[in-house]
């Protein structure tokens, strides 16, 4: 998704001017749009005009439109998005007040203006529009003396950083120059992936080499890691990847990505993560069911007593048609990020999103337990009998 346009007042209202590049960037629209929203783009309708003889014919034109959304409708396999609503501008061809249905496409801007944009809605533009929020994987494909960072996103790969270091050959008796250049060159690499590979985001490091060259980085990196106490790398481990590619050049990339080990690793890697964040909750809701809370009314307590380390919440709850429901999802995750929470926003295509729909569509895992709303319920009504 590309942001052409942001103008947003101190009070919330305003609009934004975007331009979706590729089919998930429907995805996106669909979870921005809310009914009552008003929408401009660019359409076909079909018009009836009369000739002068009488006789009257029809045709389809291209023209501007601005609509007040009244339904919205996504199509998920064909990733197709259908607004439909009333005409609230003046325009040549169609009446104020007329109805009609626009079907966003793609590379095709389109305004979307709303009374209130909150946070959520904000952030879900972030996401959108920075290709380096979807770049759920990076690698770092090397040889010595070459190494390229980079990330990458469904739509492309971008080249973070380029790290060149001139190796000198081994010479006969002594190893010292060549083994210096190369301790240099692994310790600018090692600063290359704290400096431009976010941790937050990317799921999976896939260290690419010929040769020995990825396997000795790759004991320099956490060797290092452990004398410098860098608890982000230590922490992160599980997440690097070693395997072979043919150069350190970038286009080994495509070789890399075909691995059938490194495909079998990276299915869905978003995907993956949400799944993994909910089998905590099911294993935290079996061991200890003090520290994992389901429902709006318990999470909302929950988040009140500063106790939500990882707030569940799905996408769906946000396309709610009520206002004062939907804001007071909004506030429950902006309590949560403000308490130094982690806010993880479930998918409704995904298979985990499915099933935290089922459970309301909000749970969370707490920091420390809490006894159940309903039993501080009963409690507090039998001292008062």
């Amino acid at each position: 998704m590309k942001l052409v346009h942001k103008d947003i007042e101190k009070d919330n209202a305003g609009q934004v001017t975007l331009i979706p590049e590729e089919a998930e960037d429907m995805w996106h629209t669909y979870n921005l749009l809310q009914v009552g929203d008003s929408l401009r783009a660019s359409t076909i309708r079909k018009v009836q005009t009369e000739s002068s003889t009488g006789s009257v014919g029809s045709s389809r034109v291209r023209t501007t439109l601005t609509l007040c959304v009244e339904t919205i409708d996504f199509d998920s396999q064909a990733c197709q998005l259908r607004v439909k609503g009333t005409n609230i501008q003046e325009n040549q061809y169609v009446k104020m007040g007329a109805y009609h249905t626009i079907e966003l496409e793609l590379n095709r801007k389109f305004t979307l203006a709303k009374k209130v944009w909150d946070s959520v809605v904000l952030d879900r533009i972030e996401q959108a529009c920075d290709p380096a929020q979807k770049a759920d994987v990076a690698a770092v494909v090397m040889q010595e003396g070459l190494a390229n960072l980079v990330l990458v996103t469904p739509a492309m790969t971008l080249l973070r950083a380029k790290v060149e270091v001139t190796i000198p050959r081994k010479r006969k008796g002594s190893c010292t120059q060549h083994d210096k250049a190369l301790e240099r060159f692994y310790e600018a690499v090692m600063q290359g992936i704290l400096r431009h590979f976010s941790f937050d985001v990317v799921k999976c490091i896939l260290v690419a080499s010929p040769g020995f060259v990825k396997d000795q980085f790759i004991s320099y990196l956490f060797k290092e890691a452990v004398r410098q106490d860098c608890k982000i790398l230590l922490e992160n481990r599980s997440k690097f990847m070693v395997v072979h590619s043919s150069s350190g050049h970038k286009y080994s990339l495509k070789e890399v990505l075909c691995d059938p080990a490194v495909t079998a690793r990276l299915s869905d890697t978003k995907a993956a993560g949400e799944v993994k964040a909910f089998e905590d909750f099911y294993k935290m809701l079996q061991q200890e069911p003090d520290r994992a809370f389901y429902g709006l009314a318990h999470v909302e307590r929950a988040s009140e007593a500063l106790a939500v380390d990882i707030l569940l919440i799905s996408d769906k709850l946000f396309r709610h048609q009520d206002i004062a429901t939907r804001s007071r999802y909004v506030r429950l995750v902006d309590n949560v990020k403000e308490n130094g929470g982690n806010v993880r926003i479930f998918s409704s295509l995904h298979v985990s999103g499915d099933q935290l729909n089922q459970l309301s569509g909000v749970a969370a895992i707490l920091r420390f337990p809490i006894a159940d709303v309903s039993e501080a319920e009963e409690d507090s009504s039998s001292d008062e009998d």
